[in-house]
């Protein structure tokens, strides 16, 4: 054991040259990646922002499924299709957020408390991410974090003209707001590979994750 781990640290000290750098070194070479962060960070070009948050939250095969909506309004009819499409009663757990306690649910019975054993929330995203098809959640007044987690099926609305090129663009974002108190970055549904490899869904959160896009207020 002691012979192994000396021949592990010999190809280290090995590759980190003959002599190691100084703090101030490295710090240099942190701060020259970061002048020119399109040169490090992938290529979106010219493409549609919407259409390239879809190509990767998809790609993702992890139980994400994606939608369009022209505007807020449509939100109930594409919840009340989600859920005849599932097989679900109409009956979900509402992020009580006023832009989407406003809009008519007839026909979908509507809570705004979580159960722990939830069978749908639905709710809004504050950003997505094109780049690696992610939604980002800050907790709030109307924003209760739980509600990200507890339902089996999670049916979040996003704006298209909040989805961000990159990850970093969303720090430079929420720089300009308040600090949350809980902020969460979710890439498809839950899942986990934890117990012999295998793959099982839902083990911390949402089973099932439904984004529907709403295509207003373009920019």
């Amino acid at each position: 054991m002691t012979q192994t781990r000396e021949r592990i640290l010999e190809a280290v000290r090995a590759g980190l040259g003959a002599r190691p750098l100084q703090p101030q070194e490295i710090a240099a070479e942190a701060a020259a990646l970061l002048t020119e962060p399109d040169l490090i960070r992938p290529q979106l070009g010219q493409r549609d922002l919407v259409e390239v948050f879809a190509e990767h939250f998809i790609s993702q095969k992890l139980g994400g499924t994606l939608e369009t909506i022209p505007d807020l309004d449509a939100l109930p009819d594409a919840v009340r299709r989600y859920l005849s499409a599932q097989g679900v009663p109409p009956a979900v757990a509402l992020q009580p957020a006023a832009e989407l306690l406003g809009l008519n649910w007839d026909g979908i019975e509507t809570r705004r408390t979580m159960a722990k054993n939830e069978a749908v929330g639905v709710g809004l995203a504050r950003w997505g991410i094109a780049e690696t098809g992610s939604l980002v959640f800050h907790s709030g007044p109307d924003t209760p974090i739980l509600f990200n987690f507890l339902p089996l099926h999670h049916v979040v609305a996003l704006r298209a003209s909040t989805i961000l090129p990159h990850l970093e663009d969303y720090a430079g974002a929420a720089a300009r707001t308040s600090a949350p108190r809980n902020a969460g970055l979710v890439t498809g549904a839950s899942g986990t590979t934890d117990i012999e490899g295998s793959y099982v869904r839902g083990a911390h959160g949402p089973r099932f994750l439904h984004v529907i896009v709403i295509m207003d207020r373009r920019e």
